[in-house]
């Protein structure tokens, strides 16, 4: 939903350790974030970033950080960045975060500078209710994320982002409040995660029933299917054609990424500095 809201090739996006869906949203090559996952030289960072790390400048995609609420100062200077070079409809820096991460204290220093110079960036966080096993009961005195910006008056809306539709109209609206030159934007998306946050978690901390009504009754991808069918914008078969296409595109791309070889060793002191003479 918000992916598709943006103007690809000017907007920029910057996330955490959970990357590949965002990159994929932004039609990125599946063989290339496959091969990275798997450590190979075809690879989007060249076999050298992983699953955290993962980056295109040609995309306007600067990661990929597996430091928890590292990437938003870092989100923050690309709006700064963007309104440096363009002050009419400037590029907007799309910074994702969690509901964990929403605790940090550099978001809240970041937030102060965004709505002090009224910098084009729009906040995103991902809550999903547990940040590894704490739910955000636990952990939150404000549990309404959406309205941490308001001491440095930053609006602010939760949205259901296990909805498409309405994550791709809040997106909109969000992203022209940022673009016009009215600050810093905060969409808290209520989503969830099935599984556990590794795969060393059990996830014990909620019960099954919780899971399985989110399956059954809130899916995001089953949601949109039955909307377009209901809308007779395709049918059972169409749905079914294009999920097995989805399939074939992931298991070619998992075969591709094993046939690829790793990065030389050669390759370890490279992509540390830039090597670009900027200055001349």
């Amino acid at each position: 939903g918000i992916q598709s809201a943006l103007k690809p090739g000017k907007d920029s996006v910057i996330t955490g350790y959970r990357d590949h869906g965002h990159m994929l949203a932004y039609g990125i090559d599946p063989n290339v974030i496959m091969a990275e996952l798997t450590g190979r030289e075809a690879g989007i960072s060249r076999g050298k970033g992983g699953s955290m790390h993962m980056f295109s400048v040609e995309h306007k995609f600067y990661g990929g950080h597996g430091i928890v609420g590292a990437q938003v100062p870092i989100g923050t200077g690309l709006a700064f960045a963007n309104a440096y070079k363009e002050d009419k409809n400037p590029a907007v820096s799309i910074t994702y975060f969690g509901d964990g991460a929403s605790n940090q204290g550099q978001v809240y220093e970041s937030f102060n500078m965004a709505a002090l110079w009224k910098l084009p960036v729009l906040y995103i966080i991902e809550n999903n209710q547990y940040a590894m096993g704490t739910s955000v009961e636990r952990a939150s005195a404000q549990t309404d994320l959406s309205q941490r910006g308001r001491s440095f008056g930053i609006e602010g809306r939760q949205v259901d982002g296990m909805d498409i539709e309405a994550v791709y109209a809040a997106s909109l609206e969000a992203l022209e409040h940022a673009r016009s030159g009215k600050g810093p934007f905060i969409l808290e998306m209520k989503t969830y995660r099935y599984s556990g946050h590794s795969m060393s978690d059990p996830a014990k901390y909620r019960k099954r029933e919780e899971v399985k009504d989110m399956r059954q009754h809130h899916d995001p991808i089953n949601m949109l299917k039955h909307r377009l069918i209901e809308r007779k914008l395709m049918n059972e078969e169409e749905a079914k054609k294009i999920q097995d296409d989805v399939f074939d595109v992931i298991e070619q791309a998992a075969n591709k990424a094993l046939e690829n070889v790793e990065p030389d060793s050669s390759a370890l002191m490279t992509d540390i500095y830039v090597e670009e003479n900027h200055a001349g």
